[in-house]
Parts: C-alpha cells; sequence; structure tokens
C-alpha cells in the first residue's frame, strides 16, 4: 500500500485497514484462550482493539519523509539538537509497545528545518510494527537524506513490555540504540557533545 502525502483523519484511515479481519481475528484469540467473547466485559473488545491497531500503525500509510520537504537557507554549522522527544511504538516479535524518548541531531549545511519537524518524522516512524534498532536507523537516514546534512546522530532509549511483563520480566530495564552518520562519526568530539547533551 502506497504510503499517504498528509495527515489522515481517522475516517480516511478505516478504509486503509481491515477491521473488520481484526475484530474476527481478536475474537478467535478470545476463545483460544478460554475466554467468553459475548460476555459484557469482553463484547466491544474487538472493536476497541481493531481502532487501537489502526491508530497504533498508522505510520504504515503516512510518509514521514514530508515533513521535511519544506527547508529554509541557513549559514549555521553547528549542532541542532532536539533531544527527549516521547514515543511509543510497537515490537514487531511479540506485538506488545516499547516507551522511550529519542534524542536526534544534525549539523547543517546550508539549511535547516523547523524543529518540530524533526518530531514528526519520530512519531510518524514510531507508529509500525518493527524493532528498536530499525526505527533508529530509518529516523536518521530520513533526517540525513532530506536535509544533505554534515552529520546526523539519533540515540533511543525505551522501556520494552515484552521484555517487563512477560520472558525475563524485568521492568525498568531499558535499551539504548544509536545511528551516527558523518561528523557524528568521524568526529570524536563532535560525537562527545551530542553524548553529553542528551545527558544533561
Amino acid at each position: 500500500m502506497s504510503p499517504i502525502q498528509k495527515e489522515i483523519d481517522p475516517a480516511e484511515l478505516e478504509k486503509l485497514v481491515d477491521i473488520p479481519a481484526i475484530k474476527e481475528a481478536v475474537r478467535n484469540i478470545l476463545v483460544a484462550v478460554g475466554e467468553d467473547p459475548d460476555r459484557p466485559g469482553l463484547k466491544e473488545t474487538p472493536r476497541r482493539v481493531a481502532h487501537m491497531y489502526m491508530e497504533m500503525f498508522a505510520g504504515l500509510h503516512m510518509d514521514p519523509e514530508r515533513h521535511l520537504s519544506v527547508v529554509f537557507p541557513e549559514v549555521y554549522d553547528e549542532m541542532v539538537l532536539v533531544k527527549d522527544i516521547p514515543f511509543t511504538s510497537m515490537c514487531e516479535h511479540h506485538l506488545l509497545p516499547f516507551n522511550g524518548v529519542a534524542h536526534v541531531a544534525y549539523i547543517p549545511n546550508g539549511k535547516v528545518t523547523g524543529l518540530s519537524k524533526l518530531a514528526r518524522v519520530v512519531e510518524e516512524v514510531a507508529r509500525r510494527p518493527q524493532v528498536q534498532e530499525r526505527m533508529t536507523q530509518l529516523v536518521a537516514e530520513i533526517i540525513e537524506e532530506h536535509l544533505q546534512t554534515k552529520g546526523v546522530a539519533v540515540v533511543i532509549s525505551a522501556e520494552h513490555s515484552c521484555m517487563s511483563i512477560r520472558g525475563i520480566k524485568k521492568p525498568g530495564s531499558r535499551t539504548v540504540t544509536s545511528a551516527l552518520r558523518g561528523l557524528f562519526k568521524s568526529s570524536q568530539p563532535t560525537r562527545a557533545e551530542f553524548m553529553s547533551l542528551i545527558k544533561e
């Protein structure tokens, strides 16, 4: 399905997601685990879950790159950092959420973009089933390609439900991933400055 180049309202999104199929699947899961999907507390659960998935996976039908289509010429060659961008995404292995923050920095090469656009890229990339490693790389790739920067750095720190409520059951543990490009990878002082700023 090709990405949409604009914001999607819920009515439009419902046309892109097979709500009846999700509802049927959720009902089947409830029966499979020994529940009665027709009891009062669960009767509306398939519909609720279907709409939750529609919202959580909306990024599959959106193009986050469009947020970086507007740039401004600017003679500025120091770091631009937006840190502590909150997000919620969904682990593709167990379909459980992981929540955290993203720190995004770039070094301009003659042009800059609106600061909120970096947060929008993170938000839309987050809204799809994925692994944190891929999310980190994709955010960096989009910024590097569209802003043609001298360097890009993305660090994501998140807690994964698949580790905190099942399996090893270690709530509070966080996973940190990074993607460093250009000067952030080749210049140790630049990398160190970035790392110190996101810890402040």
